[in-house]
């Protein structure tokens, strides 16, 4: 199992100056991380934050989680990815996502209808790029040349680090799960929970096979909050408005993809309460209302022992890598609970190269 950073976005989880997310990937990459995974919603972008961080550490590669496919064209993704995987010396990751229908429509101001088919179409065309093809795709969503007018086929100008930029998608209900195995190389999970995560990989499998392809070199890679205290109640209390926030209010009421999620997990009372909590503006008690089961199964959290099995946990489920986020207090304490990762997973034997 790989052991990732993920950095999230700027501005949350402890990371609000760029100093302190520089902090975090120095840390990652003195420790042997594999990966920094970070994010974009509607501030921070993935893109400039890679740029900055890879001048700035020697090993660790670092990955997009996600970049948003409603926010750049197909063709302006494959730019990017080809110049970041140059710059990081082929070790960039492409994660895609469409994000959700508030986002998309929003702020970017794309139609969220048919998202699998969109997804479908645009993972054809970076591929057709990056791999230094004449682009020409005739679909649904993208019409590349356009036939009406003076537009002809390109080729990608700048040859990527690597002959293949591995390309990851974020998903969570079953279809897009299984359109994942069917199109992707990797997948990036949030909230995975080693109990629940090999009905995830079954329908991920499903979709390898429709392309005749097994889930051998497939990379699991799951998103997990880390807290340690003492006291269990302490260190998922730190947890708690995160969830709150993806659970209640990551979406509307009718279309919450980690809400669905939670109810498919069995916590579909609990998810109903912490979204009526969370509309209602009252975040504090939807926080609260968050059930520490939970947290437990779809984080990290109490003393190094628990830790420790939670890590192998995680390996015997089928995770491939297992990128962190570390809630705690201050960031030394984040930075040392890097630290502390790496060497349990080491001393497990968990660790692959």
């Amino acid at each position: 199992m790989r052991l990732a950073l993920n950095v999230g976005y700027w501005g949350t989880t402890g990371t609000d100056d760029l100093d302190g997310m520089l902090a975090l990937a120095k840390a990652a990459d003195e420790h042997r991380y594999d990966v920094v995974w970070l994010a974009e919603a509607y501030g921070s972008d993935i893109p400039s934050l890679t740029g900055y961080l890879a001048a700035h550490t020697e090993h660790v590669g670092y990955g997009a989680a996600i970049m948003q496919i409603p926010g750049r064209s197909p063709a302006m993704t494959a730019m990017t990815a080809a110049t970041l995987d140059r710059i990081t010396g082929g070790r960039f990751h492409l994660g895609l996502g469409v994000s959700g229908p508030q986002v998309s429509e929003g702020w970017h101001g794309v139609r969220f209808a048919d998202p699998l088919g969109r997804t479908r179409e645009y993972v054809e065309i970076v591929r057709q790029a990056l791999g230094r093809q004449n682009v020409e795709f005739h679909g649904k969503h993208f019409d590349l040349p356009l036939p009406d007018g003076p537009g002809k086929s390109l080729r990608l100008l700048l040859l990527p680090e690597r002959e293949n930029v591995p390309i990851y998608l974020a998903s969570l209900g079953p279809k897009n799960l299984a359109l994942t195995g069917e199109i992707a190389d990797g997948w990036i999970g949030i909230f995975v929970s080693p109990e629940y995560l090999p009905e995830q990989l079954e329908t991920i499998a499903g979709g390898r096979a429709k392309s005749d392809l097994t889930m051998d070199g497939f990379d699991v890679v799951a998103s997990v909050n880390v807290s340690m205290a003492d006291n269990v109640d302490a260190a998922a209390d730190r947890l708690r408005g995160h969830a709150a926030l993806y659970i209640g209010g990551m979406g509307s009421r009718d279309k919450n993809f980690y809400h669905a999620l939670a109810t498919r997990m069995g916590f579909e009372k609990h998810a109903d309460h912490v979204q009526n909590l969370f509309l209602a503006k009252q975040h504090r008690d939807a926080a609260a209302a968050v059930p520490r089961e939970f947290i437990e199964r779809t984080a990290m959290v109490a003393d190094a022992e628990a830790i420790r099995a939670r890590l192998r946990a995680y390996a015997k489920a089928g995770v491939t890598t297992l990128a962190v986020s570390p809630w705690m207090d201050s960031m030394q304490e984040r930075i040392e609970l890097l630290g502390l990762i790496a060497r349990l997973m080491d001393d497990e034997g968990l660790r692959s190269s």
